[in-house]
């Protein structure tokens, strides 16, 4: 089986993000595996307007030229890992509006996800996860969450100075179980959609 696609989405626009700091770390461990191809996907470079379809691309094709834009990228995936900023207990209205521009492309597949904040993202995450689970996606188990003290560490706006490496005797037990899980999410998910393909151009 060829490399797993792995997209690694920032949820975050604001200009003073912090997420591309643990977007980059996260990239790098994914391409240390064998198995994973990564590359970041930055909602920044999508200008997606708030959803104003008629419908989900479920139903029918989407007429704005971005969204079609956004979900032909997507579709170049088979998993992802969102890297989540938690704004009042859930992912960001970027990143809910980008998951509510595509279906079908997100069917099917598998992701994990890399939070940070006081709680280090866990509600957005649960909150991830519930809208996966509509959109026909596989989550792990395990996710990286960037907490307390650590976050406080590594990011500017609180006086951190760390890097991201720095704190990964804290975090990169979680990482590494990530990555296992959603390698082998992503290829049992990648071999059945292979399989489903060639049974659909069987019967053609």
């Amino acid at each position: 089986m060829s490399k797993l696609k792995i997209g690694v989405i920032i949820s975050s626009t604001r200009p003073t993000r912090f997420g591309e700091k643990p977007a980059q770390w996260i990239l790098d461990k994914a391409n240390e595996r064998p198995e994973i191809h990564a590359e970041i996907v930055d909602l920044r470079d999508f200008q997606l307007p708030f959803f104003d379809e008629m419908a989900s691309n479920a139903w029918m094709p989407s007429q704005n030229a971005e969204a079609v834009r956004w979900q032909n990228k997507i579709s170049e995936f088979d998993g992802f890992i969102f890297v989540v900023a938690e704004y009042n207990r859930a992912i960001t209205g970027a990143l809910k509006n980008a998951l509510d521009q595509a279906y079908v492309n997100w069917n099917k597949k598998a992701f994990g996800a890399v939070g940070y904040g006081t709680v280090g993202g866990a509600r957005a995450i649960e909150n991830l996860r519930t809208i996966g689970i509509e959109l026909q996606m596989a989550s792990t188990r395990s996710a990286v969450h960037i907490a307390g003290a650590d976050f406080m560490a590594v990011h500017p706006g609180f006086g951190g100075t760390k890097a991201i490496s720095e704190i990964e005797a804290s975090i990169g037990n979680s990482a590494k179980d990530m990555l296992d899980q959603l390698i082998w999410w992503g290829e049992a998910a990648k071999s059945a959609r292979e399989d489903d393909a060639a049974t659909a151009k069987a019967a053609e």
